[in-house]
């Protein structure tokens, strides 16, 4: 597996996560739980994907202005997750800043896979790949416990 991967895996699982935050209704526990573990993906997902990814791609000509960008829409994602937060959970502006969230997510992450990995690929080696996966994969565990 190569740091490609492990991020893709990570990427549907927030897929999923998203799908399933849309799909609840009212304040209820179970929007409240969903949302609480989407929040925490997001956030350990964006620290070691800037760390294990980003920051070595930013010190490369070729791949620099994707990993800023990429780190800027990091930031755009925290934003309307505070969004969510400050939204009362049984309104109709709650789901409508859900939705909001899940559409630059997927944007975002269509993003990377489609755009930036390939170009990605032509800059690290398949060993710096194996080793950046290994770092952002540890991370995430350690993060996730």
């Amino acid at each position: 597996m190569s740091i490609y991967q492990a991020i893709e895996d990570d990427h549907d699982k927030q897929r999923d996560l998203l799908q399933q935050l849309v799909a609840t209704s009212g304040d209820t526990s179970k929007r409240a739980d969903i949302f609480k573990e989407l929040k925490h993906e997001l956030e350990v997902h964006a620290d070691m994907e800037e760390r294990h990814f980003y920051v070595p791609l930013i010190k490369e000509d070729k791949t620099q202005d994707d990993a800023r960008h990429g780190i800027a829409e990091h930031h755009e994602i925290d934003e309307l997750v505070k969004k969510v937060e400050q939204a009362d959970p049984s309104s109709a502006a709650w789901l409508q800043h859900a939705k909001n969230l899940k559409h630059k997510v997927e944007h975002h992450l269509i993003e990377e896979e489609k755009d930036y990995f390939p170009v990605a690929r032509d800059v690290l080696t398949d060993d710096r790949a194996e080793s950046l996966r290994v770092s952002y994969e540890a991370g995430m565990d350690e993060a996730r416990n």
